[in-house]
């Protein structure tokens, strides 16, 4: 398999991005992997780059875009943070994906059992962890976690059905939150010319679902 060149980045859709990614992951759950040399992708890269996509994913180890949807050098664009929300560096790099290098897809990427994401679930419940900018960060949860538990809910990481629907609705809210901090990404959307679309990957089987 070869590294994306302008000419072939021109002939993807949108809709066939999306395919690309989901022949990938099922690839990477077969553990057939696309025969790469990567050093020769090493070469065809070094005067540019062509991603076909722009992935939002948490920083977990577990789920690197590339691996879980069996890519190469060239082919996507990798942003990570703890939780994977935006904000507006993110959404520059995004808009720079999409508008500047042609990227046809942007992926909001959460995953199953997120340590973010238990940390905005238990942090009412917990002493400070002393980590400032930690704590900031799952600060960000919490106005998604008021519209969705229920009265009554235990609000701890232990609750899986309340962690499970964080996920999705962490997603969905990032999705939003690109929609309407970004735009640049909501008009490349309404011309057709790139997708926005949110998925879940589970650590215990490797499958991305696409919501």
């Amino acid at each position: 398999m070869k590294a994306h060149t302008s000419e072939t980045q021109a002939t993807i859709t949108p809709e066939k991005a999306l395919n690309f990614l989901k022949e990938g992951n099922q690839r990477f759950i077969n553990n057939l992997k696309a025969n790469r040399d990567l050093l020769e992708q090493v070469n065809a890269t070094r005067a540019g780059q062509w991603p076909f996509a722009v992935i939002l994913s948490c920083i977990d180890s577990r789920t690197s875009a590339e691996l879980i949807f069996d890519q190469g050098l060239g082919d996507v664009f990798s942003i990570r943070i703890a939780g994977n929300f935006v904000n507006q560096d993110i959404l520059g790099s995004m808009e720079f994906g999409c508008n500047v290098a042609g990227s046809k897809l942007v992926v909001v990427l959460g995953h199953s059992k997120c340590g973010a994401l238990k940390g905005g679930l238990d942090s009412a419940a917990i002493e400070p962890m002393g980590m400032d900018n930690l704590n900031h960060l799952i600060g960000h949860f919490d106005p998604i976690i008021k519209t969705i538990i229920k009265d009554g809910e235990e609000r701890s990481s232990s609750n899986e059905d309340l962690l499970e629907r964080l996920n999705h609705h962490n997603v969905k809210h990032a999705i939003e939150d690109i929609r309407k901090q970004s735009s640049t990404l909501k008009k490349l959307e309404e011309e057709g010319k790139i997708k926005i679309v949110g998925a879940n990957y589970d650590v215990e089987t490797g499958v991305v679902s696409w919501l």
